[in-house]
């Protein structure tokens, strides 16, 4: 539908104007980003070559790193261009892009949090048949099940957002492209598209979140018993993944299950969702789990020790 529109660009304003805090801003997403891919890359170097790290749990979590890269770049390398640039501007075809990427990548991240719940509720619930449940095979199928429902969910966004007729004002007053703030600019009554949109990404998000605080409240209570020493292990790794969804799930929820107003803090909220949780998640996952940091310990020692050699 772009040939009925008379905007072909956007024009983003970005987070602030102001030159200084424009360098400020720079600087800090800078390290945000860049420690998100040398954190999230590390984790996934570890568990490819590590040999300790071969169950299911790290197999999604590899999973989740992949995506957490992903999910980051779909944004912030365009807001650090952005804001050294007096004029942002962004073409149709570029800001669909950047929609597509963004759910593609968001959603592939909610399912990795759901299967590693599973995981965790067959291993500590279903442990005497944990070995058949989750064997390789399934994980891999669950895996590609994940990539074509992100798929067909960005390209729900993408049907949405091409329905939009665009006549007006070209200025989006954000720092990315998403569907919310595009609703604003349409030249049309946006109430069906942004029902729409809520039943989409805002059911997706809401029925996602619900799902694993449940499966956790059982995984919990389960617990009473196993011994104190298994209930310490699984309590470490829970408790990461609980941090996470809970991290994860509120900034989503309140970007995608309300209606298409405009609020002080979306950027704010749209930032530590993007770029802030990407980072956080592999500090969560290697801070508190013991096996992550021995194996990346190992591998290191291992890479010194043959470079002595070498």
């Amino acid at each position: 539908m772009q040939q009925n529109n008379s905007v072909t660009e956007f024009i983003l304003l970005g987070l602030t104007q102001d030159p200084l805090r424009q360098k400020v801003v720079f600087l800090i997403f800078l390290i945000f980003y860049m420690g998100t891919v040398v954190g999230n890359l590390l984790i996934i170097v570890t568990i490819k070559f590590s040999q300790t790290l071969g169950s299911p749990m790290y197999f999604f979590l590899f999973f989740l790193s992949f995506a957490d890269v992903c999910f980051s770049t779909s944004t912030a390398p365009r807001l650090l261009v952005d804001v050294l640039t007096s004029r942002k501007i962004i073409s149709y075809n570029e800001c669909l892009t950047q929609v597509f990427a963004l759910h593609l990548f968001g959603c592939m991240e909610i399912f990795a949090l759901i299967f590693m719940a599973v995981d965790r509720y067959v291993a500590i619930c279903k442990p005497l048949h944990y070995a058949t449940i989750m064997r390789r095979q399934v994980c891999i199928i669950l895996i590609i099940l994940a990539w074509i429902g992100s798929f067909i969910h960005s390209m729900a966004q993408i049907a949405l957002a091409m329905r939009l007729p665009f006549c007006g004002s070209n200025v989006i007053d954000h720092y990315c492209c998403d569907l919310q703030p595009l609703l604003k600019l349409a030249c049309m009554d946006t109430y069906v598209i942004n029902l729409l949109f809520v039943s989409n990404s805002g059911a997706l998000c809401s029925s996602s979140f619900l799902f694993l605080i449940f499966s956790y409240i059982v995984i919990l209570h389960s617990l009473r018993n196993h011994s104190e020493e298994g209930k310490k292990k699984a309590l470490q790794t829970c408790t990461s993944h609980i941090i996470v969804v809970i991290l994860s799930f509120g900034p989503c929820a309140f970007m995608y299950t309300r209606p298409p107003t405009t609020l002080p803090m979306d950027k704010i909220v749209t930032i530590f969702y993007t770029i802030g949780i990407p980072f956080f998640n592999p500090l969560i996952y290697t801070l508190r789990n013991a096996e992550v940091k021995n194996a990346m310990k190992k591998l290191w020692s291992i890479k010194i020790t043959s470079e002595v050699k070498g």
